[in-house]
């Protein structure tokens, strides 16, 4: 009967000639198929209708209006839309330097944190941060930096910034304060270095690292090796620029990188870059001032090992980078006069981290610097080189339980003032809540 029933369907669909007999139990059939086919498309419309009654209530805004202000549009957004991970990093530090002397660099003008921090026990800097995709097109970050300085508590903006998500062929824009991207160790947070400080280099040249608001624009090459190009305009208010000069666009950079893999166990990166800034009123620790342009160059390189690209178990990293800074205008002395200035200065530093067994590592790094003696008008200021030839030996051994915690021992030899200083740290370093992965 039912074999029956389908060719008389089939004939009914096809245009195909039945008997008079079978007419009747045609219309019938007929009237059958448009009654399931109407009863379809009810329920398919019944739940198109039930969809957009749970996307309309989905977009409903969290808070209502305000009447009196018709014409300001209201954000609408799904719960979805915003997500942001949000994450701590608790950072504390103990210390102990023999002698506890001021911090200075004989023959360098230095920012306020280039120093190795205080003696004793400090939490150091921590920080919150939250990030979230804004929406298919822009990605968000802010991060808050708190730190305990001269035994009082201060929170300072660190990173605000936007970046694009969806410009065409490799292109990224980046809009708000950031981490400039001159430099390899520049672009990472502090708790992500492999030593308790950053290389004296970054410390006396960028301040331990050179952040500023601006724009940025990144640029990936369409190639098989990794190869980026970038550029910065921003307002010159971090070290080494400073007042935010030419009407707080006062810097720019270049810079460019590139990396690749070497086999299963071998990746590299080298980059090269280029800061100018014009420094107006520029003051150093000592209550020097400059005023002027400063280029500062840097050519930075990194190799990491790891056996069949697994670095569980054992691992190394190689770091390096020589920086050439020429600052070019007015130097003011504490308490003295006017002096023109233009030199030269040059440094550098290598370390290695090498991870020796699961969850423990041992590193090592040198780090110099070097000048040009700017003559005997200078005697007595922070630029007279006293003889120094500025340096510091590092070694350090840590512990991580796992991706979030960690616990650190370091010993450094200062030798970058006339009287050598050891310095002995003991550092935790605890993350809590969402924290995405650093750069290469």
């Amino acid at each position: 009967m039912l074999v029956r029933k389908l060719v008389l369907v089939l004939c009914a669909v096809t245009g195909s000639a039945v008997s008079a007999a079978e007419t009747s139990e045609l219309d019938l059939l007929r009237a059958e198929l448009e009654e399931i086919r109407h009863t379809y498309e009810s329920s398919i419309e019944a739940l198109e209708e039930r969809i957009r009654q749970l996307e309309s209530s989905a977009r409903a805004p969290v808070a209502v209006a305000d009447t009196a202000s018709p014409a300001v549009p209201v954000a609408q957004e799904k719960p979805s839309d915003f997500n942001p991970a949000i994450g701590v990093v608790l950072v504390g530090t103990a210390t102990d330097f023999s002698p506890d002397n001021d911090f200075a660099v004989p023959g360098f003008m230095i920012d306020e944190e280039a120093g190795p921090g205080e003696d004793g026990f400090s939490v150091g800097e921590s920080e919150l941060n939250a990030k979230v995709n804004i929406d298919d097109r822009f990605f968000g970050n802010f991060t808050l930096a708190v730190a305990d300085e001269d035994g009082s508590t201060e929170v300072e903006l660190e990173e605000a910034w936007f970046e694009t998500l969806t410009l065409p062929h490799g292109l990224q824009l980046r809009g708000g304060r950031f981490f400039s991207g001159i430099g390899y160790r520049n672009q990472f947070h502090r708790h992500a270095d492999d030593f308790v400080d950053r290389p004296l280099p970054y410390r006396v040249f960028m301040n331990g690292q050179y952040i500023d608001d601006g724009v940025q624009v990144r640029w990936l090459a369409p190639t098989e090796q990794y190869l980026e190009f970038g550029a910065e305009w921003l307002r010159g208010a971090g070290f080494p620029a400073g007042g935010a000069g030419r009407d707080g666009k006062g810097a720019w950079s270049l810079f460019a990188r590139s990396g690749g893999d070497i086999g299963s166990s071998h990746s590299w990166q080298a980059g090269l870059s280029w800061l100018s800034a014009r420094a107006e009123g520029r003051e150093s620790g000592n209550g020097d001032s400059f005023d002027g342009d400063v280029g500062l160059a840097l050519l930075d390189g990194v190799w990491k090992w790891a056996p069949n690209g697994n670095p569980s178990s054992n691992n190394l990293k190689l770091e390096g980078g020589l920086f050439w800074q020429n600052q070019d205008g007015l130097f003011t002395p504490g308490g003295g006069g006017v002096l023109a200035y233009d030199d030269d200065q040059h440094g550098g530093y290598l370390e290695g981290i090498y991870q020796f067994k699961p969850h423990w590592r041992a590193g090592v790094r040198y780090a110099w610097l070097d000048t040009d003696d700017p003559g005997a008008a200078f005697s007595g200021t922070s630029l007279d080189t006293l003889g120094v030839s500025p340096k510091i030996y590092s070694v350090t051994l840590d512990w991580s339980h796992s991706e979030f915690s960690r616990l650190r021992l370091q010993y450094s030899r200062d030798e970058s003032n006339i009287d050598a200083v050891d310095r002995w740290y003991l550092q935790y370093l605890m993350s809590l809540g969402a924290h995405g992965a650093h750069r290469f």
